[in-house]
């Protein structure tokens, strides 16, 4: 997948389609940023951009044409000179894996221009990996690059890091995932959107909820921002808590609708500020949010967005979820 059609991240992927067309990017980077962003499909792309046959070039900037032959065989992980180290049967990344990767990284590209060694779930090397990395990172082969990929950075040892540029990648938007969600895995805009609500901005999170629950978490949440829009009654918000909890009191069950909830406020933020509506994460959703936001003003909307990021915290804290859900419904 080249650059241009990887969803957000635009100015890491502007600097690195610069890098590859000036001859200036860093022998050793780390990708580091939340899990389900794009990290992975970046590292290949960049690999793509260094082997492409036909590559597309402007002005300070080379991108992948993603369809010669060699972009073909790195997106099918077959590419002789992309290495790909990742966890085992163990979780971990041990020494073996690293040495072997480090010895073929010392001869000169096989098929391609550039031969690319991307370890993805970088925090997984064990010490003894991460030791063997360190000379081949202070003085790597001048025709590889090695991409660290990892959501845990501070897991890697000091030295590692400090051989390596590090780009932290941010969250997706939730309209970004939908939009992947649709693109690239058929699912309908509704399903698309519910899933991204609650995703806190990583598609493999939204992948890993069905369509079933994410629609639930999305309900419920725009459920209980009716109650607290049409009621001051303490009753009727606690009410309102038992919805969001679904009355299990499951802590993951909670995270994901409170995340829908924080998604719904987002998108009556940009109703009220009169923002660009292709901007709403929420968008098949518009004529519930514009009948909230009647109850809803500015100064509501900030400090309801301000609380469900408290109650996230305090899930996060192990607080009870119960608790948690009732503190949100009364403070709303």
């Amino acid at each position: 997948m080249p650059f241009r059609a990887i969803a957000g991240h635009r100015p890491l992927l502007e600097l690195l389609s610069r890098a590859t067309a000036r001859g200036t990017l860093p022998p050793s980077v780390i990708f580091a940023g939340p899990e389900g962003v794009g990290k992975r499909l970046t590292a290949l792309a960049l690999a793509q951009a260094l082997n492409c046959e036909h590559p597309i070039e402007a002005e300070d900037s080379r991108d992948a044409c993603g369809t010669c032959a060699s972009c073909k065989r790195i997106a099918r992980g077959v590419h002789a000179d992309i290495l790909i180290i990742e966890p085992g049967d163990s979780g971990s990344i041990k020494v073996d894996q690293v040495r072997e990767a480090i010895d073929r990284s010392m001869y000169r590209p096989f098929e391609g221009r550039r031969r690319v060694v991307i370890v993805d779930e970088a925090d997984a090397l064990i010490s003894e990996a991460q030791n063997a990395l360190l000379k081949t990172l202070e003085e790597p082969p001048s025709a590889s690059v090695f991409v660290l990929i990892t959501n845990r950075p501070d897991v890697l040892l000091p030295t590692v890091r400090s051989r390596c540029q590090q780009l932290r990648f941010g969250p997706l938007t939730p309209g970004e995932v939908a939009a992947v969600l649709i693109r690239d895995h058929g699912l309908e805009p509704a399903d698309a959107h519910a899933a991204a609500a609650a995703s806190d901005g990583s598609v493999g999170r939204a992948l890993a909820v069905s369509a079933d629950d994410a629609n639930e978490a999305r309900d419920a949440a725009a459920r209980l921002l009716q109650a607290a829009a049409s009621s001051q009654d303490p009753r009727r918000r606690l009410d309102g808590a038992k919805v969001l909890t679904g009355g299990s009191g499951d802590r993951d069950e909670l995270t994901r609708r409170l995340l829908a909830l924080s998604s719904l406020i987002r998108d009556m933020g940009l109703l009220l500020s009169r923002a660009d509506n292709r901007t709403l994460a929420n968008a098949d959703l518009e004529p519930q949010l514009q009948a909230l936001i009647r109850s809803f003003d500015g100064h509501r909307t900030i400090r309801a967005f301000e609380t469900v990021d408290r109650a996230l915290a305090a899930l996060d804290r192990n607080a009870s979820p119960k608790i948690v859900a009732d503190w949100l419904a009364l403070n709303i």
